[in-house]
């Protein structure tokens, strides 16, 4: 990103909402609030299947692995207001595992772009399931929308759940049910 070019464009936004972009609180605003775009937007500058690939492993484990309440923060692609929560993540090894870090960072790598929840859902799920060639992945995704919080409906206690999945999570009702437990379950 060109920052100057997001310091100008800032800069004539508060502007056009009236305000005295020479007032001392706000000299520095259209630098600060570049500087804050441009982190909560790397994601673009993030290859998710390149940060799986890079730390696979050849193990016989078959067995569920979930990495669950991942911090998600995000960006409304529609208000660009934030939305923040929790995702879970699972997948069923065939043959090969990830690095536990990388689940995370995947997450964060699609979040920080200007998302849906719905797709943000899907692609970390697809991007497990393409990159790993696990026997299924499962993803659920619970946040707070910022754009329904404090404007539009405002309801302040609203929280949107997503999930998607593949092979044995989609296909075997136990393999699911025994995901969404062990999410629901404070095992710590």
């Amino acid at each position: 990103m060109k920052q100057k070019e997001l310091e100008d464009n800032y800069r004539s936004i508060l502007s056009h909402l009236g305000e005295d972009i020479n007032r001392e609180g706000l000299e520095k605003t259209p630098e600060r609030v570049a500087k804050a775009m441009a982190f909560l937007m790397n994601g673009y500058d993030v290859n998710p299947d390149d940060l799986i690939k890079k730390a696979i492993f050849h193990e016989a484990y078959s067995e569920m692995v979930i990495v669950k309440d991942i911090e998600v923060y995000s960006m409304c692609e529609h208000h660009m207001l934030p939305f923040f929560g929790k995702a879970h993540v699972a997948y069923i090894p065939d043959g090969k595992i990830v690095g536990l870090s990388k689940i995370p960072r995947v997450v964060d790598a699609y979040s920080r772009r200007l998302q849906v929840q719905e797709r943000l859902t899907i692609e970390i799920r697809d991007c497990v399931q393409r990159t790993l060639e696990p026997k299924g992945v499962a993803v659920v995704i619970e946040c707070c929308h910022m754009c329904m919080q404090m404007r539009g409906v405002q309801k302040q206690n609203s929280v949107t759940t997503t999930s998607a999945f593949t092979g044995l999570f989609m296909n075997n009702e136990s393999t699911r049910k025994e995901f969404i437990n062990l999410v629901q379950a404070k095992l710590h």
